[in-house]
């Protein structure tokens, strides 16, 4: 025990000497060789006291591999719940730099600190530590990790929506596991869902499941049952599948979204009586999907779809014909409706108190103020970036080995007249 003591302080001391950043190296492999050692093991549940002797910023990587130890040795879930500070301090203040050295380890830490704040049920206080996290484990903002999907878990569970932004904003190219790029778009659906920022929310439900896949999976599944409430939400249809999308989703993912479908058929009818007996036939299958609060946006939301349509046809209309034209329970919750959309920017008009009159107005945007112009500029910036990066890939695919085996073993099925011939250096 004493000996075993002494081996692990002595590792203790090359982690404290070792910090220049030419040493890392070295205290890395000095570090990856004591893991086959059972004296390390062995102590691992006594550790806490020499990662208190050592800085989580100064000394990241030994941290972390004591850290790692530490929290899969033979403790209690109360010591590991004790150490949530310490755990915090050092996903916060660790160096990029040396986590980046042992990828596999840090993920194992940041997973056990997730679990541990769900297991609480306080997922608040993991946010912060575990988008710091995901910021250090990028080689670059255009990277998805694997700890992308458990930061945007926990803010999804603590209702605290914002913080995921600056992750949830940043264009996504680079992506390992398919299943992370799954969960990462379902979640910051649901995310921009919770914000009522219900286009960007479509955008990344419709990433899932047009995504490439060989089989069906339960994350496209309810990503396009969301997707259909929101899109019914946000503009009262529901747009077919784009030509990318894979043959086995387009087959298959109807099948399992038939209640929503029904949904879509009695939306269309403009008839809240429709939507509410369609409501009432599936709604065992809503409530399991954890979908009915969706559900029941939807059938609000055609009060507004039929009020936006009056705004086509006449100029000024009475609270009351607006209520009776759109079935709502007379002139006071008609007056509500107007002014909530006239807040929202959903429609352009004024209300007469006196006489009950609503008057309806184009929309007074020109595209011609200093702001206009500014959000027009970044936009085409972004495209302009978007482009010349998509142009980047599809060159590195078009010159990729692999790939142009494959178009010339395949090209005897085609008129050989259609393609370019494949350079013999890549067959």
């Amino acid at each position: 025990m004493a000996a075993a003591m002494e081996t692990v302080e002595s590792l203790v001391a090359h982690i404290q000497a070792l910090t220049k950043p030419e040493d890392v190296a070295q205290l890395h492999s000095l570090l990856k060789q004591s893991q086959s050692d059972e004296a390390l093991r062995s102590q691992g549940p006594h550790l806490a006291p020499l990662l208190a002797d050592l800085d989580p910023a100064k000394h990241s990587l030994g941290y972390l591999y004591l850290l790692d130890t530490y929290l899969y040795s033979s403790i209690s879930r109360e010591q590991v719940a004790a150490f949530l500070p310490s755990i915090a301090r050092f996903l916060n203040t660790c160096s990029a730099y040396h986590i980046r050295f042992a990828s596999d380890k840090f993920i194992s830490v940041c997973r056990c600190f997730k679990d541990q704040v769900m297991r609480q049920q306080t997922p608040i206080q993991g946010i912060i530590p575990l988008r710091s996290a995901v910021q250090k484990l990028q080689n670059s903002s255009e990277q998805l990790t694997t700890l992308h999907s458990d930061f945007l878990l926990l803010c999804l569970l603590a209702k605290c929506y914002k913080p995921s932004l600056c992750i949830l904003e940043n264009d996504i190219f680079e992506a390992e596991n398919p299943k992370d790029l799954f969960l990462f778009y379902y979640y910051g659906g649901m995310i921009y869902i919770g914000l009522k920022r219900f286009s960007k929310a479509l955008e990344c439900l419709h990433n899932v499941f047009t995504s490439p896949m060989a089989n069906l999976n339960a994350i496209a599944i309810e990503a396009y049952k969301k997707y259909i409430l929101v899109s019914l939400i946000h503009s009262g249809q529901v747009p077919p599948f784009p030509k990318y999308t894979s043959a086995t989703a387009q087959r298959n993912l109807k099948n399992y979204a038939q209640a929503y479908l029904d949904l879509t058929t009695a939306y269309a009818t403009g008839k809240h009586s429709e939507i509410e007996a369609c409501i009432q036939q599936h709604i065992e299958k809503f409530q399991s999907d954890n979908n009915l609060g969706l559900v029941k946006q939807v059938l609000s939301s055609l009060s507004k779809r039929n009020i936006q349509r009056l705004t086509q046809t006449y100029l000024t209309l009475s609270l009351q014909d607006i209520s009776n034209s759109v079935q709502l329970n007379g002139s006071k919750e008609s007056e509500l409706h107007v002014l909530h959309m006239i807040q929202d920017g959903e429609i352009h008009a004024t209300i007469n108190q006196k006489d009950g009159m609503v008057i309806f107005h184009e929309d007074p945007e020109e595209y011609k103020t200093c702001q206009m112009v500014n959000q027009m500029d970044l936009s085409i910036q972004r495209l302009m970036s978007l482009s010349k990066k998509l142009t980047a890939i599809d060159e590195h695919i078009s010159c990729d080995p692999a790939y142009l085996t494959k178009i010339g073993r395949e090209r005897t099925r085609y008129e050989f007249d259609d393609f370019d011939s494949v350079p013999p250096k890549y067959l």
